[in-house]
């Protein structure tokens, strides 16, 4: 093999080599660490995440996770709620980033196109992600949660009214204040709040009320369903009120299928678990 650099042992070792190392193992994917949320995984298939709800924790979903045999679920819990230590969140905002956070696991964690399932602030920040990370998101259900928070209090992020006015009561200490924000806890949460950093709760009910992703909706190209809940005759608001609020805030997601819920309160997943699930299961199906 006169003028070729190479000799026949040379290119059989050089062989063996490559087909050695195409044996070898992958190298491990680091685990994913985060200062400012946590994330549990149990069973296996399918990636769905579950992303809680203000004052609350991964817990929530307890019965949703055992609802759905055959899928991976990932388990969010965000520092500074439920009894978990602030960490990263002891200072600045909590919704944005843990939205950030959520789409940088996506990636290192090398899931493909998983499913986004997030409840109240949960379902705010699965929003964040899909319309800024659209192509890390397979499919997205937003649980009780409108695109602007603030409207769930008869306000909108530019013009907040009584409820700016009563946060800055809260922040400033007040009774009123103090009693307004329990009544908001028992609304957003699920008794997690006496357990939970109050700046950090306060931070982000400030946040919410902040944040209107109706612009962003367009973006969101993954199948996206809204459940919500309506409540019982006889309640400030008529079912078809509520519905009707769901349309209209959601009429520029094109995507969007909206699910009511009746006979419910804002903890959709804990007042009607088998309609719950039963959304969830047909949200995962969906072709």
């Amino acid at each position: 093999m006169t003028g070729f650099p190479f000799s026949r042992r040379a290119l059989l070792g050089g062989a063996l080599s490559l087909g050695a190392a195409a044996l070898l193992p992958a190298p491990a994917r680091a685990a994913f660490a985060s200062s400012r949320l946590t994330i549990a995984v149990r069973g296996r298939g399918p990636d769905v995440i579950l992303i809680h709800g203000l004052d609350s924790s991964r817990g929530i979903w307890n019965g949703t996770v055992a609802a759905l045999p055959g899928h991976r679920c990932h388990l969010v819990q965000i520092a500074g709620f439920a009894g978990v230590p602030a960490g990263g969140n002891a200072s600045g905002q909590i919704v944005a980033p843990a939205a950030a956070e959520i789409a940088r696991y996506i990636a290192e964690a090398g899931l493909a196109r998983p499913a986004l399932i997030g409840h109240s602030m949960g379902g705010t920040i699965a929003m964040m992600v899909a319309s800024r990370w659209p192509q890390r998101v397979g499919r997205l259900m937003v649980v009780d949660m409108l695109p602007a928070p603030a409207g769930l209090f008869g306000g909108t992020a530019s013009g907040l009214g009584p409820l700016a006015q009563r946060l800055q009561r809260y922040f400033g200490g007040s009774p009123e204040g103090r009693d307004t924000f329990a009544t908001l806890m028992r609304m957003f949460g699920n008794g997690g709040s006496a357990a939970s950093d109050p700046d950090v709760t306060g931070r982000a009910l400030s946040e919410l009320a902040q944040i209107d992703l109706t612009r962003d909706l367009p973006k969101i190209t993954a199948p996206m369903t809204v459940v919500y809940a309506t409540p019982a005759p006889g309640g400030a608001l008529t079912p078809a009120q509520v519905r009707q609020s769901y349309a209209a805030a959601y009429a520029g997601a094109k995507t969007a299928r909206l699910v009511p819920v009746a006979n419910s309160g804002h903890m959709v997943m804990i007042d009607q678990p088998a309609r719950f699930n039963e959304a969830v299961r047909a949200f995962l199906a969906a072709r």
